[in-house]
């Protein structure tokens, strides 16, 4: 396999707009989570703080993990937004999706009235859907998919 052919797959996606919403909506929910983690916006608690509470879960050392976690949020956000390396971008997310739910919000139940894990579930399915379809006819990924075609 050359890097062309990868590149390929790797933005192959369908030729749909069905997943424009699914990217737009999720990439600034992802993005706005991600900031609140590094830059303490939206009333997040930065880097430290979020350290501290990743810390006292269990999630060592806090602070990368809450700069990992971060990171991965606010940069996947925007590539969801552009619709720019969709597919591994979403796969990254939805392990995301999976770190919090099992080790932040599995015990308080499915609700988020209760801080359960139904956002984070409803994030991992739109991740999961992503995964599968690609970023979709208007995308980054089409553009380079159909220039290397």
């Amino acid at each position: 396999m050359n890097i062309k052919s990868i590149a390929r797959n790797i933005t192959k996606t369908e030729q749909s707009v069905s997943a424009l919403p699914l990217r737009l909506i999720a990439g600034i929910i992802f993005m706005a989570h991600g900031a609140q983690k590094l830059f303490a916006w939206f009333g997040g608690y930065g880097l430290e703080g979020t350290g501290q509470w990743m810390e006292s879960i269990g999630l060592t050392p806090g602070y990368l993990m809450a700069l990992m976690a971060g990171s991965v949020e606010f940069f996947g956000g925007i590539l969801l937004i552009a619709g720019l390396l969709t597919r591994p971008t979403s796969f990254v997310l939805a392990i995301t999706m999976i770190v919090a739910i099992v080790s932040a919000h599995i015990d308080n139940g499915l609700f988020m009235a209760n801080n359960g894990y139904e956002f984070a579930l409803t994030l991992l399915a739109i991740s999961i859907s992503l995964v599968f379809s690609g970023a979709g006819k208007l995308s980054v990924d089409n553009t380079v998919a159909q220039r290397l075609a």
